[in-house]
């Protein structure tokens, strides 16, 4: 959902639960509660008959404004337009579902107005 080439590999573990130690790439993990941790996962087919877990569309760009922080907010309403270019109106059901899930509703529905507006 974004153009930027991430300066790390991102993955996330269950709160509580060892944090791997990759030297290489650079890698940052993010520890989610156990109970979302696994709400709205994807597999992804990474190479033929390999597949690997992801986040949904909708959980990414959910998790990037609430994550994100300030510095990183242009990066978030661009996955957030490019979320709601892709899926349109009947994306947001989605993003609002995966808002709710993750306790994120009233942050997030400002910014999705905003941006359909």
């Amino acid at each position: 959902m974004i153009d930027d080439i991430p300066y790390a590999v991102h993955i996330a573990v269950p709160r509580g639960t060892h944090r791997p130690a990759i030297t290489y790439p650079p890698t940052r993990t993010s520890q989610y509660a156990a109970d979302t941790f696994g709400y709205a996962v994807d597999r992804f087919e990474a190479a033929p008959g390999e597949t690997i877990p992801v986040y949904s569309p909708a959980r990414s760009v959910v998790d990037a404004m609430r994550l994100g922080g300030t510095a990183n907010g242009p990066l978030a309403l661009g996955a957030l337009n490019r979320y709601l270019h892709r899926y349109g109106q009947s994306g947001v059901a989605g993003l609002q579902d995966a808002a709710q899930r993750l306790g994120a509703l009233s942050s997030i529905r400002p910014a999705i107005e905003a941006v359909l507006a």
